[in-house]
Formats: structure tokens, sequence, C-alpha cells
């Protein structure tokens, strides 16, 4: 890496294909892009939709009237729809089709105008319906690395993957590629054409069976789970992002490969403005149901390293990465963005963070009252979870269930939420577990190196991503938890 290469101008005159917009990190991608860069040429934003009405449709409700992107709203006042209709062309697809289900004159075009792909595209659902995550994680990563094969311009393909391709290893996780075919458990090698083909079976065994919608979708999030933990992976999300990984570096021949491996991504530090956050992180469950009076206890080990990194810090990194490696190679080069080697938070830490926060601002609830929070308890295993549901909630389930009989099943509603409830309590529990009891620290070399190259090059205000700046506390209570007071409840 040399930080010769680097141009705060590198963006300037660039055509760079975004995919998966309508997702949260691509949101802050797009706006840090026409906010920091006005003379990007053009951004192509891959939106799935019918037709090219729909696809702006959906970038106009979807993207562009968040309350992200007020900033430029502001900036730019009158000029923005002018703008934005000179810089940012949505195109209707499918990252699961063939060509991204792009139509082949818009497709020729394209490719001859491409300078950067950035691939965000996926479903974060940890238990994901197999033959989904398959389609989207796996086989749209595919898709993807031969589309920028045919980009005769082409500098990059910056993939977005997830840190957590790593399975539940201990100790010091390092920046490297997947070998294809591998498994974390040492067992038989993975077969990924033979994934596909046992979804698509399975699928067509309900199918054949007249299963229901809701039986379908049961029984194929059951089946990623297995074949992930099979394989030695906790759950259906890292897995098939592992496959994704291992299909690009399979096919990509010469083609410069980039991936970008976030760890758990939080609400924005700074940019466009601290706070935003849209849907659920992985910590969020807790902190919501813990605010809303709903939950005071948890399966975790206080102790666990939790490494968290803000969203405008990713999208940094990879605007760091466009910039470093504007040079092509054939060498594919990992990145960690995360925290836990330069920044350790534990899980106790940010329990305190959000009992101190909703003592001192408790939330409202729907009645104008103020909700009174409890101390937070912590369960260190799945026995103890068990123990704690059968003491806390089994009677009551049970007295339900009897006074529903005697009341001719006047309880019926009542009693089927209370059974819901504790069974979702337990597959949330199974589904985080892996990330309340991590051991694992994330290497950070390759990433030290490309803020090394950022900071010689004087451009460390606009791309911060080191995460030794972060004052954990204040961040938690004056920027996440206000974020998701604001944006989430």
């Amino acid at each position: 890496m040399d930080s010769s290469y680097i141009d705060l101008q590198f963006l300037q005159g660039k055509t760079i294909f975004i995919t998966g917009v309508t997702g949260y990190l691509a949101k802050i991608l797009s706006e840090k892009i026409l906010r920091v860069q006005p003379n990007v040429r053009k951004l192509y934003l891959l939106i799935r939709a019918t037709d090219s009405d729909s696809a702006k449709q959906r970038f106009n409700n979807e993207v562009l009237k968040t309350d992200l992107f007020r900033v430029l709203r502001e900036k730019l006042g009158a000029n923005l729809q002018g703008f934005i209709q000179d810089k940012v062309f949505p195109v209707p697809g499918d990252i699961a089709c063939d060509s991204l289900g792009i139509n082949s004159e818009l497709k020729d075009d394209m490719c001859r105008e491409i300078d950067i792909i950035v691939n965000t595209a996926a479903t974060t659902r940890f238990d994901e319906r197999y033959d989904t995550a398959i389609g989207i994680n796996v086989f749209g990563a595919m898709h993807v690395v031969e589309f920028s094969k045919q980009c005769s311009k082409l500098k990059m393909l910056l993939h977005v993957s997830t840190a957590y391709v790593c399975g539940e290893k201990a100790g010091l996780i390092l920046e490297k590629p997947l070998n294809y075919g591998e498994t974390l458990n040492g067992g038989s090698r993975l077969d990924i054409d033979a994934e596909k083909k046992l979804a698509e079976e399975t699928l067509k065994g309900l199918q054949d069976r007249n299963a229901t919608e809701k039986e379908t979708t049961v029984a194929m999030r059951v089946l990623g789970i297995e074949r992930a933990r099979l394989h030695g992976w906790p759950n259906t999300y890292s897995f098939t992002k592992a496959m994704g990984e291992m299909l690009l570096g399979h096919l990509k021949e010469d083609l410069q490969l980039i991936i970008l491996r976030p760890t758990i991504i939080l609400s924005t530090y700074k940019e466009p403005f601290p706070g935003w956050i849209e849907g659920f992180k992985t910590v969020d469950a807790f902190i919501v149901n813990y605010g809303k009076g709903k939950l005071n206890v948890g399966m975790c080990d206080r102790g666990s390293i939790i490494d968290v990194i803000p969203a405008d810090m990713v999208v940094n990194t990879v605007i760091a990465a466009m910039a470093v490696h504007q040079n092509p190679s054939s060498h594919t080069v990992v990145y960690h963005s995360s925290s836990s080697r330069r920044n350790q938070l534990l899980v106790g830490d940010i329990t305190q963070f959000f009992v101190d926060y909703f003592k001192k601002f408790p939330w409202i609830d729907e009645r104008g009252n103020p909700v009174k929070v409890k101390e937070f308890r912590f369960l260190n295993s799945m026995a103890n979870l068990h123990k704690y549901i059968a003491i806390r909630y089994m009677p009551l389930l049970k007295i339900v269930k009897w006074a529903n009989l005697i009341l001719c099943q006047h309880l019926q509603a009542h009693h089927s939420n209370l059974e819901r409830r504790i069974n979702h309590f337990i597959r949330l529990a199974e589904l985080y577990k892996p990330y309340v009891f991590f051991k694992g620290v994330f290497d950070d070399t390759n990433t030290e190196m490309l803020r090394m190259a950022i900071r010689e090059s004087n451009a460390d205000d606009t791309l911060n991503f080191d995460p030794t700046t972060i004052q954990w506390e204040k961040y938690f209570k004056e920027t996440h938890i206000p974020g998701l007071v604001k944006y989430i409840f």
C-alpha cells in the first residue's frame, strides 16, 4: 500500500455502481459520496423493481426522503432535484437474477462506464429462509462478480461482507480471504452447488406436499440453521455470507477484489449527523425492549468483548479503500471494520450504559407514564435461561392454560401470546448467543495501514474510521441510544 496513490479528488468524474441501495449502509455511502464529491460523474444504484419508474419511486421514497439526506437537502436547497437527476440513476433489477436482472441495453451502457462496483446487497436476518439467503448472499455475489468482469473500465469490486464469517472462533482473527470449500469444523469439504441443490429440492418437496407458506418458511429457516451448524457456522447469515466470499474469490480471475468485513454496525458517529439509524441492529433489540420495560434479563456474558462500529466509520473505510486501491491489482485484500483490537467494549459496559440512560431519561409509554426500569440480570448459559423461564413464566402459563379451559377458550389469545413470547425469547437467545459470548478479537492490521495512508494524506477528518477516537459511554448515552429513541421507538 502506497499513500502516494491517495487523491482526495479521486471520486471526481468516476461512475460508481452500488447494489442494495435501499439498505442501511448503502444509503449512508450514497449520501456521503454526493455530499463530499458533487463532481462524481454518475451513481448507478441497483434497486429491486420491475421498471425504471418503480426504481425511481423507491429511491425517492426510501432513500432520498429519509432524514439521512437532510444535510444534503439543506446544502442544495432548490437545486437538489436537478442535482439528483443529473448524478443518480436508479437501476431496476435484482441481485438474485442473472445479469442482475438489468435489461441488456442499459447493461451495455453501464459496462462501458463503470469504474467501481460496491456490493452491499444482502439479507442480514440470522435465520433467513435458506433458499432466500443462498439466492442473495451466495449466488447474488456470483452474479455481481460475473457482471463485474464485463465492465471494461472497472478498477475494483468492493464487496461488503461480515466479520462473523469467522463463525465462533476465539483469539485473534486475521484479515485473510476464505479458502473455497473450507468448513469451520474440520468436516468434509463444503460443496456450494450441492447446498443450492439441497435448498431447491427441499423447497420443491414442500411445494409438492402443498405445504402452507408459513410451513414452508419455517422449514426453510430450520434447514438454513441446520446446514450452517453442520459446517461450523452459528447461523444462516454468517454461513451464506462466507459462501458468497468463497465464490467471489473463486470466480474473480484477475479482477481486483476488496472485501470489507464490518462487525456489528450501529448508528452514525458524526456524519452526516450523529445518531442516524434505520432498523434494529444486533444489540438494539435488548436496548429497546429494556427501555420499554419488557425485558430486564438477557443470556450473555458481561465480560465478553462485543465488537461494534458506527455506520459512518464503515462507509469511510469503504471510500478509503477505493482511494488506496485505484491502481488495479489481482490480489484480494480483506479489511476488518472493527473496534475490538483498538478500543475494546464489553457486554457489561453496554448494559450499564442503557441501564443508566433509561433511569435518567425513561421511556414514556402510550398512557403518558414514564417506564420504570429495573437492574439488568445476566444469565450465563442456556441452562440458566431455561431455569429462569421455568420459574418466572411457566407457572403463569399453566394458570392461564387452566383458566382458558374453565372459561371456554375466552383466554386463548392471551395464552397464545404468552406462549409465543416465551418461544420468541428462547429463539432470540439462541440466535444472539454467538455474539454475546464471543471470545475473538478482530485483527485490523490491514485497516490500520489504510488509516495510516489516510492520515499521511491529511484526509482523516473527511474519512475518520479510527475507533480509538470513540468514547463509548458518551457515544451510547449521547448518540446511539437517543438515535434509537428518535428513529426506532
